[in-house]
Parts: C-alpha cells; sequence; structure tokens
C-alpha cells in the first residue's frame, strides 16, 4: 500500500491478530483444562532440552560456517575447493538423514577413529554408547547447518565495499585485523537478519531429534499421546511452545531488522 507521499505503509498484521487471538485460546484452555493443564506439565521438561540442542547446535554450526566461510574466501585454491565440496554435499543431504548417518554410522566411525590414535598412547578404549544420542544429534544439526550459514558469512562478508579493505591495506594492517576491525563489524549488519532466520528454522528442525528418543518437546508429546491417546490435545500443545518460540523470535527479529535500518547512515 502507498500512502499520500508515495511512500510504501506496511498492511495492518491481522495475521498477527489471528495468531494472538488462536494463542489466548489455546493459554485459556490450558488454565482452565485439567487435561491441557497436564499435558503442557509434561511437555514443559523438553523445553529445556530443545532449547539446549537448538543454542548449542546453532552456536557450534555459526563457528564452523564462519570458519568455511573464510576458507571459500581464501587465496588458497585447496581451501576454496575443500570448503567448497562440504558446503555443496552438506546441503544436498537432508536434516533427517544426517541425523540418521552421524547417530548410527558417523558416531561409531568417530569411536574407532579415536580408539585406533588413543590405545598406542595408553588411553582407555571408547565405546560407542559413550557418546549419547543427544549430542550425535546436536553433531548431526551442526553440521547440517554449518552449511547454510557459511553462505550467510560468505555473503555477508562480499558485501562490504573492496575500498574499505583497499584502505585497510594502505593503513598498513593485516589480513586478520582487516577482518576483526573493518570487514566483520560491517558484515555483521547484513548477516544478523538471515543468521536470525537460520536459528529459527533450527528451532523447528530441532523437533527431529525426537526421531532419535531424544527427550525433546515433541518426544515427549509423542509418549504422551499414544500413552493417553489424547492425539488432538496433545499436539495442540507441542505446537503451541514450538508457535510461541519461532513466532515470538521472528517478531523480534524484524524489530532489530527496522532498528538496524534506522541506524545506517544511507538509510532513507
Amino acid at each position: 500500500m502507498k500512502d499520500g507521499n508515495g511512500r510504501d505503509t506496511p498492511d495492518f498484521p491481522w495475521w498477527l491478530v489471528a495468531a494472538a487471538a488462536i494463542a489466548v485460546w489455546l493459554l485459556w484452555r490450558i488454565i482452565s483444562d485439567e487435561t491441557y493443564g497436564q499435558i503442557l506439565s509434561t511437555l514443559s521438561k523438553g523445553i529445556a532440552i530443545t532449547a539446549w540442542v537448538t543454542v548449542t547446535a546453532f552456536a557450534l554450526a555459526s563457528a564452523l560456517g564462519l570458519l568455511l566461510a573464510v576458507c571459500v574466501l581464501s587465496r588458497s585454491v585447496v581451501l576454496r575447493q575443500c570448503a567448497r565440496f562440504y558446503i555443496e554435499i552438506v546441503r544436498g543431504v537432508p536434516i533427517l538423514v544426517l541425523l540418521f548417518y552421524i547417530a548410527f554410522v558417523g558416531a561409531p566411525a568417530l569411536v574407532v577413529l579415536i580408539n585406533t590414535i588413543g590405545e598406542p598412547l595408553g588411553f582407555a578404549a571408547v565405546k560407542t554408547r559413550d557418546i549419547s544420542l543427544m549430542w550425535r544429534a546436536i553433531l548431526a544439526l551442526t553440521i547440517g547447518y554449518s552449511a547454510f550459514i557459511a553462505e550467510v558469512f560468505r555473503a555477508g562478508i562480499q558485501a562490504v565495499e573492496a575500498g574499505q579493505v583497499e584502505a585497510a591495506k594502505s593503513l598498513g594492517l593485516s589480513g586478520v585485523q582487516r577482518f576483526r576491525l573493518i570487514v566483520f563489524p560491517q558484515a555483521i549488519r547484513t548477516i544478523l537478519p538471515p543468521l536470525g532466520n537460520d536459528f529459527i528454522a533450527l528451532i523447528k528442525d530441532s523437533a527431529l531429534v525426537s526421531v532419535l528418543g531424544v527427550a525433546d518437546i515433541t518426544q515427549l508429546g509423542k509418549i504422551y499421546a499414544a500413552g493417553s491417546f489424547k492425539f488432538f490435545e496433545t499436539y495442540n500443545v507441542v505446537a503451541f511452545i514450538y508457535l510461541l518460540m519461532t513466532v515470538g523470535l521472528s517478531l523480534a527479529l524484524r524489530a532489530l531488522e527496522r532498528r538496524m535500518a534506522k541506524r545506517r547512515p544511507n538509510a532513507r
């Protein structure tokens, strides 16, 4: 829509009103209905697991993604090709397949490698069961999302004007100093919005760890529904919890984007 000056004006968020109405209705049912209250009490035990898996996997994926992005932009052909190989292969594998692969192929292979290196040095043998299913799930999500986050970092870094990098070179700054003081502080403005979207997507994909038996929100909901046969009520609460997290973070991310846009010197 256009205002009187020809500028775009945002539509009234009727979708948010509808979502809020549904949320209020579900909240009222949870408070007033003993069944809903019991379901929420059961599922609340999985919220901490979901949050831990999501935050840990995202932090590790961000660190690995930044490293991959730097390798892709490196002057070394070997580093560029190795990083590009990793990114393209991992992005082509569904997260669910990656979960199964890391849990039942990657983890045993890692144990064999650790024992092969450690036993000659006198270290105690490691068993596959010593690596919990939760950490296997975190590792799989880290690998899967690092490939997508690497592209976010790469695009953000390349968005920085080349002239500023050249100016930093003329001042005698090293490559690390240029990245730390000039490139990254400017790139982060471009990186934050898509990075936030990846975090929200990771919250939703964290539900996949339930296939490994990790006691997150989805897994506890599945167990409760199977035992009580209250599938409608249970999955209403499961959806309500996820929506609170994802929609809340999405709104916060939009507010952050608007605030950052106002602070840009070239914003009009």
